[in-house]
């Protein structure tokens, strides 16, 4: 009879889990894991990969690297289409999040305690999908709801000479003083031809958190024309 280990974590942190869980201290966390003999299943958080082990598998954090590779590799088998951040990234060339590795091992506040690796994985892998979304979003005229065909890239390649940094400020278009947003909208409604976004729209999230992203280390000067 086999034993199964549920992976409780995300996806995106099974290569750190896997080590850990075959590592040297692992042997509190799999329990019948081959001392009698047994083989020994280990289910990705999907609850529907598995690899199975041999009984006499070493428990040392290359085996579970390996392990942990297998089971991405089933995973990503099963899912196409599950790179496409890599693939956004490769087209359009995203400017990545800031490191903050450097931030291991700090306070945090009361509430949550000191910084730790994985923070940093999931602070790091969420911002990226939400920027890559917007790239999505700015380089597709059907995502905008274009009715012409028109996408936010036909005149600014890869969000060149938006410069978010530069508002709120006062815009001749709209004849008042506007949000990234606002500008996002008139541009929307005019060249590209499609409704406005609600404010806490996904897709007018995602293009401002994009827009921002790709002028990373620009200095702010709100109100510059």
């Amino acid at each position: 009879m086999r034993k199964t280990i549920a992976v409780g974590v995300t996806c995106i942190a099974v290569g750190a889990l896997g080590a850990a869980l075959l590592g040297s201290r692992a042997t509190a966390v799999g329990t019948g894991s081959g001392a009698a003999g047994k083989p020994l299943e280990v289910l990705l958080c999907d609850g529907q990969t598995k690899v199975q082990l041999a009984a006499d598998t070493p428990r040392t954090p290359e085996e579970g690297r390996k392990v942990a590779d297998e089971l991405m590799a089933k995973w990503r088998a099963n899912n196409p289409g599950t790179d496409w951040i890599d693939e956004e990234q490769e087209k359009h060339g995203i400017v990545p999040p800031a490191d903050n590795s450097d931030l291991v091992g700090h306070a945090a506040g009361q509430v949550y305690g000191r910084i730790a690796p994985a923070d940093v994985v999931v602070w790091q892998r969420e911002t990226l999908a939400m920027v890559t979304r917007g790239s999505e979003v700015f380089h597709s005229g059907d995502q905008l709801g274009s009715t012409i065909g028109v996408s936010c890239d036909m005149c600014h390649p890869n969000a060149a000479n938006t410069h978010p940094e530069t508002y709120p400020k006062y815009q001749v278009q709209l004849g008042r003083t506007a949000l990234l947003r606002d500008m996002i909208n008139w541009c929307i409604e005019h060249p590209v031809r499609g409704p406005k976004l609600a404010d806490d729209d996904p897709r007018m999230r995602a293009l401002e958190a994009y827009i921002l992203a790709q002028r990373k280390g620009t200095p702010l000067n709100y109100g510059r024309r």
